[in-house]
């Protein structure tokens, strides 16, 4: 192989790097003579992605469910992935800013139209015989959609409305987790005894759930939208898209979730009506009651009032 000036300049830059973290050049370059060529299967990691679907019953439909369920989590490990480039970047630059963004509210479009392969996709009566398996756990101990709900909005907007004038910036992150709007879903009304379904999740996720709230505190997204120059705050086409995000995040999927729910658990006439993990799902899941809103700085008072009715998704 003829060392050309571009070879000797690749070569001279491989140099710098391993001198970088005090390795020598020539002890990679002998490794590559022993490395195998990589196949997509061994990159991606095949085999053991499609030897995660475990199915605890013998009906067919519930591979559906646990297959839709992973896409789901992976898709939200991707807009994870974009969030935590935006909000660790020191006052990002709008194009930066809104391309991320962008990434962001796709994958959640992806995730909303999505739902018609859980809502025509699955047998009634055979979810409704596997589902009795699946207690007491609950697509509500999706951690990552919290951590995804912490990187978005300022925490006070994730606190239960009933309790927001008694919690402020100064309030300890633990006693602000004990009164985030999702902890309703897991409470006894009348005692407020926590259930199985949120003493595990919390017995697993607390600590991380901890450190996101404070870690994100001041770079969340919408953080990160005000510290672009005032003049892009206002430009239409970027709260377009911010709208564009809250609405599909806390009411378009939010719906279609609740729709979907509806059809095999009330629609069906079979079962008791009450979700896997116990939660009063009508109240907790409609967009209504959970009054959940990441910037609600950029909806007008009459779009905050009506949030989540009916007419309006």
């Amino acid at each position: 192989m003829e060392i050309n000036p571009n070879i000797k300049d690749q070569l001279d830059q491989l140099e710098e790097k391993f001198q970088a973290i005090n390795q020598k050049t020539e002890t990679h370059l002998e490794g590559l003579l022993w490395s195998k060529p990589i196949t997509y299967w061994d990159y991606i990691q095949t085999d053991a992605l499609l030897n995660l679907q475990i199915q605890r019953t013998t009906l067919p439909d519930e591979m559906v469910f646990i297959m839709y369920h992973q896409v789901n989590e992976l898709l939200f490990k991707m807009i994870l992935w974009e969030m935590d480039q935006l909000c660790h970047t020191p006052k990002p630059k709008t194009t930066y800013f809104t391309e991320k963004l962008m990434r962001i509210s796709r994958y959640f479009d992806m995730l909303t139209t999505s739902f018609d392969i859980m809502g025509d996709g699955m047998e009634i009566e055979q979810y409704m015989k596997f589902r009795n398996t699946l207690t007491p756990a609950s697509g509500f101990q999706s951690a990552q959609y919290r951590l995804i709900e912490f990187c978005s909005t300022d925490l006070i907007n994730l606190i239960d409305y009933r309790f927001r004038k008694t919690i402020d910036r100064n309030t300890p992150y633990e006693h602000a987790l004990e009164h985030l709007y999702w902890q309703a879903a897991g409470k006894d009304y009348h005692t407020g005894e926590k259930s199985y379904l949120l003493k595990e999740f919390e017995r697993k996720y607390k600590p991380q759930f901890l450190s996101y709230m404070e870690e994100y505190n001041t770079i969340n997204v919408w953080q990160k939208f005000k510290e672009l120059p005032e003049e892009d705050q206002k430009d239409e086409a970027l709260i377009k898209a911010m709208r564009h995000y809250d609405h599909t995040v806390n009411i378009t999927w939010v719906m279609q979730h609740l729709n979907t729910a509806k059809k095999y658990i009330d629609g069906s006439g079979k079962g008791d009506g009450e979700a896997t993990g116990g939660s009063d799902w009508k109240k907790y899941m409609h967009p209504k009651y959970q009054r959940r809103i990441f910037f609600p700085e950029l909806w007008s008072p009459e779009e905050l009032a009506s949030w989540g009715e009916e007419k309006n998704v």
